[in-house]
This record gives structure tokens, C-alpha cells and sequence, in this order.
């Protein structure tokens, strides 16, 4: 035999190896039977890399706000309040950090304390939507307390006329009207 032969020989051996090899794992993915898992591994993932981080240095305001945040995704309303919390005791002027703190309290039923975190957002900043709205949905769909839903969201379309929440709350305060004391 010609010892280009079984150069050649070697080479198609191994080209054809290696394309079954890629063709096998082609197929596998596309019958895998744990369609969709990967995002809750990732989750797990990040939220034990964020306890890794916090656990380290505790005083990583942004670990600690993602913690909550992963936690709040995935619908871990204590764990979520508590990371929030740790974020809060490091800076406590964050909008944002109050109105998803302050929804968890309301997943959790307790709605004076999420009333508290949105009154606290907008203290802070009285141009944040998120905290003025939710603090309708509280008034209007937990305490069914009509008038200060109203109220509450009345100032919402004020301030942002053109805004999709907007949009979204004219339908309900004409409801509230209707059902409002004048």
C-alpha cells in the first residue's frame, strides 16, 4: 500500500468521525427531554452565585439587590423582602428597590407594609410611576378601598397622560367612578 493511501484513508476516517459525532449531538439536543430546564438551572445558578458573593462581602449593595431580584422572579417572596432588605440597609433612597420589596410585601398580604414601601419610592422620587400604580392596585384590588384608588391613579394619568399605564387606567377610573361616593 502507497503511503498516501493510508494518509488518505486516516484523514476520511477522521472527517467521518467527526461528523457523526456532530450530527449525534444535533439530535440529541433537539429530543431533549429537559426542553426548557436550562432557565431554571441558570436561575439556581445565579442565585447561588449571588449568596456565594453576598456571604463574602455583604456589604455588595448590587449583589444583594439581584439576589432579590432572582428571588423575585422566582416568585420567593420572603427570600426576595430579605435580600431587598440587606440592599436597603446599605442605601436606602432607591425607588425601585422600595416598589419591588414593597410588591413582595403585597404578594405576602401585607399590604400596609407594601403601602409603606410605595409612599417611601415616592418620597424619593415622585416622578416613579411603578410605586404610584401599585399603590393603586393595593387601594383598588386588596383594600377595595375605591376612593383612594382613585385618587392615587388619577394622579398617575395626570402625570403621565401618554404613558401605556395610562391607557390602562382610564377604563378602571371610570369603574372607580361609578363607584365612588361624589
Amino acid at each position: 500500500m502507497k503511503k498516501e493511501n493510508i494518509i488518505l484513508g486516516v484523514i476520511v476516517l477522521i472527517v467521518g468521525l467527526l461528523l457523526g459525532i456532530i450530527i449525534t449531538q444535533k439530535g440529541s439536543r433537539s429530543v431533549s427531554p429537559t426542553a426548557g430546564a436550562p432557565a431554571v438551572v441558570d436561575v439556581q445558578r445565579d442565585i447561588a452565585f449571588y449568596e456565594q458573593e453576598v456571604a463574602r462581602n455583604p456589604s455588595n449593595r448590587n449583589a444583594w439587590v439581584q439576589l432579590g431580584n432572582l428571588h423575585f422572579g422566582s416568585r420567593e417572596p420572603i427570600k426576595a423582602i430579605e435580600a431587598y432588605e440587606k440592599a436597603l440597609e446599605i442605601n436606602r433612597r432607591d425607588p425601585n428597590v422600595l416598589t419591588d420589596q414593597g410588591t413582595m410585601f403585597r404578594e405576602l398580604g401585607w399590604y400596609d407594609r407594601a403601602l409603606d414601601n410605595f409612599y417611601e419610592a415616592q418620597e424619593i422620587d415622585p416622578n416613579h410611576h411603578q410605586s404610584l400604580f401599585n399603590m393603586g392596585v393595593v387601594y383598588r384590588y386588596d383594600l377595595n378601598d375605591f376612593p383612594r384608588a382613585h385618587d392615587v391613579w388619577s394622579k398617575y394619568v395626570r402625570q403621565w397622560p401618554d404613558s401605556p399605564g395610562a391607557e390602562r387606567l382610564r377604563p378602571e377610573l371610570e369603574f372607580l367612578r361609578s363607584r365612588t361616593p361624589q
